[in-house]
């Protein structure tokens, strides 16, 4: 009775198409799955998932009343000693297959009890059923096939190991130099070493590779024979087989795919479908490196049986392709009650406002994502073990914040990938967005702006000038030189370099790290600095300025960065492997900047002395001209190409036409600054670009760009997006909220821990102070901390104490 009911809505059931998603995975509003105990809803006419609690919601709205509702039991097996075995990571991804702290699917047995459902009734038709109309049948088979939205997303986003195609493998050079290589049996050329070998696939020597930072690894042989060759491939020897092998690029500076790889190798008679693999590839020595620096296992507490946690503020996030900076960001970021009330708290008001499609709304997938950490509802404590094995950990499901993910990643170069990324940098694009889409609604992230304030005084006039900018983050270095184990850290250098200049290994247990206090990073942070060829508006003429900066407010909740990220003297990034003493309580306030002083005199506004006019070819400005062009626009055309030719300028012409000020008179240095300064942006423009998405800063700075014209700065906005971006904001007037403020007092709550050799690699934890005590939310492990690492973190969290 009921399949025939179905009939009725044929016109509502689809069949999903290549270009349709099809999200099975999860609830759009919550994180409901087929596994959660009343399973996820599938509407089959929009293809969206959706909770019991949500699906009623998505049928008013639509009044779509077919949904597919899956239903899946999942049970553990138990392993065998193999599988344990096979638990060791091999690739550096985290929560992929091979990774570290990887769920295998394999472990696992389901059972699927899918159905039919009808509402408003939820009348159920079980699955399989004969019965069902052919529309009906083929729309539950393609979504049963179908590759959900999710996993094809997370396909498309994972690189991390991706190789590009070598553009030296076509038409790499062969030396006939007669050499044959063995099968095994192989050493370097230059010294005695008989591992990490590579063999140059131009002339077939077999040297040693890079020495790596604890200095294990080679004696850079490779390397220095590229140097006076520039021959650009080599293989590293023991790594082929008939899969392929490590090849890396010299001149690309990266692992390469090469796939002539075989043809390449029997020039030097190895046979590749006859190899073995006998030496680790890069990625496994690179997994080694990580999980052999003390750090890994410390900041991990891996050495401990931590007390698993469960309950409202102690739900962990699944790993989704090197997520864990943006697990370990959001769990600190929903610790903040000003997230909490305005996302978990009001989910339902957000809900009830939000599109019939609610997946790309921002405020929902927040929503989501803060009641679903704050609740409580997915940290249930397991009566016992998927296993039955009581001695086994228990563990909770946890959620995994793909549509979030998705959605704040979406168009941005790094974040829509899978790489893994720097846990500040993502803080910083969050923050742009929650900005974006706050509007006329309370900013969560007002109660972590602070304001900066910059001192500059002339050397010689010893006048000052204060300067002041907004910011989320406060990044101070991190000063070897104040070690308070100097002696005992040069002297591990000084050791260091002997060994490797005999060409002998660092044994990793008699590295050194270095350990600083968190008031020599502050004050080296707040010390003077010099700046050359500054020009002083009080003498007209350049000359040396010392410049510190200050707090001027102090935000309710402070985050702290330790620049542990550097570039080395040969310009490659590395990361300061650093001790740095972080104190649970703090005091800021010998650090407020209280701007200009009694007896202190203000520098004279000033960048510089005036440009001189521009010298123009008016001859060339002319030629432009008769060919239809604006004169004042080929006038710039040929100032900004220095006169260079007409190719040039026009080349100029056809960038910037489309520019709304192309036609308007060239204006340079002092007369175009006092032209735009002058220039008040209207509230009411100001709040009309603003609705379009935009941020105040860049709607004033639009508007004073085109006389307070709103239909040229909306132009203008579109066609200046590097300006938007990469030139800061001159504000002579508010713009925004005053920043709070309140004592420089603070406790420590939280912080963010990286583990690896730099931001592209390792993972990332977060330990939060709840209750009293600390918890480590290591992806979906959440557990009581031991031993919290405060002094190895990368971001600090306080709060000001009353």
């Amino acid at each position: 009775m009921a399949a025939s009911k179905l009939h009725e809505f044929l016109d509502k059931i689809r069949i999903p198409g290549a270009g349709d998603k099809v999200y099975k995975d999860e609830c759009a509003y919550c994180f409901d799955n087929p596994e959660s105990e009343t399973g996820l809803f599938v509407c089959m006419n929009t293809f969206l998932g959706f909770g019991k609690d949500y699906v009623r919601r998505h049928y008013e709205r639509t009044k779509n009343p077919v949904y597919l509702h899956l239903k899946t039991i999942k049970k553990k097996k138990p392993k065998t000693e193999e599988e344990k075995e096979k638990e060791k990571p091999t690739r550096l991804a985290i929560g992929m297959q091979g990774g570290f702290d990887v769920e295998d699917e394999n472990q696992y047995e389901y059972e699927e009890h899918n159905s039919v459902v009808i509402l408003p009734d939820f009348t159920e038709i079980p699955l399989p059923n004969a019965e069902l109309p052919e529309e009906v049948q083929l729309s539950i088979a393609s979504i049963l096939s179908a590759t959900s939205a999710s996993k094809a997303e997370q396909i498309q986003a994972w690189d991390g190991e991706a190789k590009i195609l070598s553009r030296h493998a076509a038409n790499l050079k062969q030396l006939d130099n007669g050499v044959k290589v063995p099968p095994k049996g192989w050493k370097c050329s230059m010294c005695d070493l008989k591992d990490n070998l590579w063999m140059n696939l131009t002339d077939g020597t077999i040297l040693c590779g890079r020495r790596y930072f604890d200095g294990t690894g080679g004696n850079n042989h490779a390397v220095e024979q590229y140097d006076q060759t520039k021959y650009p491939l080599a293989v590293k020897l023991g790594t082929i087989t008939p899969n392929g092998a490590d090849v890396y690029s010299y001149v690309e500076d990266e692992m390469v795919d090469d796939p002539l790889l075989a043809t390449h190798l029997t020039h030097f008679g190895i046979n590749m479908m006859n190899m073995e693999k006998t030496d680790k590839t890069m990625t496994e020595l690179e997994i080694d490196l990580n999980m052999r620096v003390a750090e890994w296992d410390t900041i991990q507490e891996s050495g401990s049986q931590l007390k698993p946690l469960f309950g409202p503020g102690l739900t962990g996030l699944k790993n989704m392709g090197n997520s864990c900076y943006l697990n370990s960001v959001m769990q600190v970021l929903f610790s903040i009650p000003d997230f909490v009330n305005r996302y978990a708290s009001k989910k339902d008001e957000i809900f009830t406002s939000a599109p019939a499609d609610p997946r790309g709304d921002f405020n929902v997938q927040m929503a989501k994502l803060g009641y679903g950490l704050a609740s409580g509802r997915y940290s249930q404590e397991p009566k016992t073990t998927d296993s039955g094995d009581q001695s086994e950990a228990k563990k909770q499901s946890g959620v995994a914040p793909r549509m979030f993910k998705s959605l704040v990643g979406k168009g941005h170069q790094e974040f829509s990938t899978n790489r893994q990324q720097d846990a500040q940098e993502y803080l910083l694009h969050l923050f742009s967005i929650i900005e974006r889409h706050s509007r006329n609604l309370n900013n969560p992230c007002d109660c972590l702006q602070l304001e900066l304030e910059e001192r500059i005084q002339c050397s010689q006039s010893n006048q000052v000038k204060y300067k002041k900018r907004t910011d989320y983050i406060l990044a101070v270095p991190i000063p070897l030189e104040a070690a308070t184990n100097l002696n005992a850290f040069v002297a591990y250098q000084a050791k260091k370099a002997e060994l490797e200049a005999k060409k002998e290994r660092v044994d990793p247990k008699d590295i050194v790290r270095p350990h600083i206090c968190l008031q020599d990073c502050l004050e080296a942070f707040a010390a003077q600095e010099k700046v050359e060829d500054f020009y002083s508006a009080a003498i007209n003429a350049k000359t040396v300025a010392l410049r510190s900066t200050r707090i001027a407010s102090f935000p309710d909740f402070l985050i702290i960065q330790l620049k542990k990220f550097t570039l080395g003297e040969d310009w490659t990034p590395k990361k300061l492997d650093v001790s740095v003493d972080m104190p649970d309580e703090l005091d800021l306030s010998r650090y407020r900047g209280n701007g200009i002083q009694p007896g202190e005199t203000e520098l004279p506004d000033g960048d510089g002395p005036p440009e001189p006019e521009p010298v123009i070819d008016e001859g060339m400005v002319s030629l432009l001209a008769e060919m239809g062009f604006a004169k004042e626009g080929c006038r710039k055309a040929v100032y900004h190409t220095k006169n260079t030719g007409t190719d040039a300028a026009m080349n100029w012409i056809f960038e910037h036409s489309a520019d709304p000020d192309f036609a308007e008179p060239l204006q340079l240095g002092q007369a175009k600054k006092k032209q735009k300064t002058e220039i008040v942006a209207s509230e009411e423009g100001i709040m009309m670009i603003m609705s379009m998405g935009f941020t105040r800063e860049q709607s004033i700075k639009a508007l004073r760009a085109t006389d307070n014209n709103l239909e040229r700065a909306a132009d203008w906005i579109f066609s200046h997006p590097d300006e938007l971006l990469d030139t800061p904001m001159e504000t002579e007037q508010p713009s925004g909220p005053t920043c709070r403020d309140g004592n420089g007092k603070y406790q420590l709550f939280a912080f963010v821990s990286h583990m690896g050799t730099s931001t592209a690699c390792g993972h990332y934890v977060c330990h939060i102070k709840k209750e009293g005590r600390w918890v480590i939310f290591n992806d979906d492990k959440v557990a009581q901390s031991e031993k919290p690492p405060k002094d190895l973190g990368y971001i600090y969290f306080y709060k000001r104490l009353n």
